[in-house]
């Protein structure tokens, strides 16, 4: 199937890195450049956030001592001992850009449409922090959320976890360092998550320019994040090369056809799949990377949103 018209439009508007000469490449620009350039395109792929009783900036310590910057998206008041389901996410961004108000709508609409809690975290980016502190900042928030459960209003028997992008990597990456614990997510949601950066795929090749995620812009967010080269070969950043327990969480895969991670996305589900994993592979024609924020552009993000909230709604239902 041929790109979606609508996204084609929209990057013919936006120059798609080249031909007008309106947006370059992040690989083209500086790491604070990159942010500021990435935020700004957000602003013009979102339809706007829904409006939630509680909206709410915490901090939350790891392992080091810093504090980690988050936000709480609720439907309705926080009250302890609740006992509401909560999903922790990881926003994407290769490491590099991306903050809690680059996907500050996406998170809104999924604590409305899953009725649950969502913790949106805003883990440290590279250069300044690189590999593994992105992966480490995301297991310490999950035991931060865990441990705050009760204060917060939450269940700590009833968690999920998600991300986008590298968001979706660091979610699969703890999902893996969970498995066995005491405390689990029901279900791990990964929206387009790069699985495998130590390699190229047809599909990296494929849709290498042009399809908004350029394949020099991967190469540039790895070489930012990892210390060395052999970094890419660790499974807590290419999740692809590690072995699978069979007891981690289950997995929502979310795909986008027109995407250079398509074809590693499919491998990791197949990866899962062969551990025993229960796995649910979603690809959606048409779209592109990051399409899941572009609810001003394509109807399909809204959909995928009420696809994703429904399945959380179903595993946080479940006894």
């Amino acid at each position: 199937m041929s790109l979606n018209p609508d996204i084609a439009a929209f990057l013919q508007l936006v120059g798609n890195g080249r031909a007008s000469g309106k947006r370059v490449g992040m690989h083209e620009l500086s790491p604070e450049q990159a942010r500021e350039q990435f935020d700004q395109s957000s602003l013009l792929m979102d339809a706007g956030g829904e409006d939630l009783a509680v909206v709410d900036e915490l901090q939350l310590p790891v392992r080091d001592g810093s504090l980690l910057n988050a936000r709480v998206y609720s439907d309705q008041p926080l009250n302890a001992g609740a006992g509401r389901p909560a999903l922790l996410y990881f926003h994407g961004g290769g490491y590099v850009v991306g903050s809690l108000d680059s996907h500050d709508s996406l998170c809104r609409a999924l604590a409305a449409l899953a009725d649950c809690v969502v913790v949106s975290v805003a883990y440290r980016l590279a250069p300044q922090f690189r590999f593994p502190t992105a992966a480490d900042d995301a297991h310490d928030a999950w035991h931060w959320l865990v441990a705050s459960a009760q204060d917060l209003g939450l269940d700590s028997t009833r968690l999920a976890i998600a991300g986008d992008s590298v968001g979706g990597s660091l979610a699969t990456v703890l999902a893996a360092q969970l498995a066995g614990a005491a405390v689990q997510p029901r279900l791990q949601v990964l929206i387009y998550p790069v699985t495998d950066a130590s390699r190229s795929t047809s599909s990296i090749e494929r849709y290498a320019e042009g399809y908004l995620l350029e394949k020099a812009s991967l190469n540039w967010f790895y070489n930012h994040y990892q210390r060395e080269a052999a970094d890419r070969l660790d499974p807590r950043f290419s999740p692809l090369l590690g072995a699978v327990a069979a007891d981690v969480a289950p997995v929502l895969l979310v795909l986008a056809e027109c995407d250079p991670l398509h074809d590693e996305g499919v491998a990791y589900a197949r990866h899962l799949q062969a551990a025993g994993v229960e796995v649910e592979l979603k690809v959606y024609e048409g779209m592109t990377h990051d399409f899941m924020r572009m609810g001003a552009i394509v109807d399909e993000a809204e959909e995928a949103q009420h696809y994703i909230a429904e399945r959380l709604k179903a595993v946080f239902a479940a006894r």
